[in-house]
């Protein structure tokens, strides 16, 4: 990120800087391609040194322990996502439920390894910091602004989980969106993984049928509410 002078235009970072920034995403793509290898759990900030003809310690200034490093790469693609969902709400006049799941779809795919990391199986050990919590509720954000405008039933009688759902909302960080809202958008939000999840996996690998037909036919029943 380039810094302000005194004037308060952006000053171009320095070559110490590009340096550092150059060597930080050097590692963060053989972290990458550690996990595409082994899985988040294997990764080892001393096998990425060897491999970049560093010592252990040399690294270390640049990521301090392995959970810095997986930070930083869970910040980079939840902040992925959020960019994406908030441009397709900008382009779209409005946050779209269904633009938003092809957006999803098309994102996990472009990326398997990135989405993974953060919709598959937890790293063991690993806790997010606050920092990354809140970039993922913005993308959450985003789809409770779009299941607010579905249409819906009325009339309909409420789900049990409705009524839960009004006392055990802090995972809305405080959307106006009243409980049938949070309720469809969860279901909306889980399905969708569901299946992105076995897709990206390679679940469906020859059982003969179109994932993405799957992925269609699933957001229309969502969609039809």
């Amino acid at each position: 990120m380039a810094a302000e002078g005194e004037s308060g235009v952006a000053q171009p970072p320095s070559p110490r800087e590009r340096y550092r920034a150059q060597v930080c995403d050097e590692i963060k793509d053989r972290a990458w391609g550690q996990i595409a290898t082994a899985g988040a759990s294997a990764l080892s900030l001393n096998a990425i040194a060897k491999q970049m003809g560093l010592s252990g310690p040399a690294l270390y200034r640049y990521f301090g322990s392995r959970d810095e490093l997986i930070t930083e790469m869970i910040r980079d693609a939840y902040r992925g996502l959020a960019d994406a969902f908030h441009a397709s709400a900008e382009a779209a006049g409005g946050a779209d439920a269904a633009a938003l799941a092809h957006v999803l779809r098309r994102w996990a795919l472009a990326d398997p390894q990135r989405y993974l990391l953060i919709y598959g199986t937890p790293v063991p050990g690993y806790r997010a910091p606050d920092e990354i919590t809140a970039i993922a509720a913005e993308i959450m954000d985003v789809l409770l602004d779009a299941c607010a405008v579905l249409p819906w039933n009325a009339d309909a009688p409420a789900a049990a989980f409705d009524a839960h759902l009004a006392d055990h909302r802090d995972w809305a960080r405080g959307h106006r969106a009243g409980a049938p809202v949070l309720h469809r958008a969860l279901v909306f939000w889980t399905r969708l993984h569901g299946v992105l999840s076995l897709e990206v996996a390679g679940h469906f690998a020859g059982m003969g049928f179109d994932p993405e037909l799957l992925f269609a036919a699933e957001l229309d029943d969502l969609l039809a509410g």
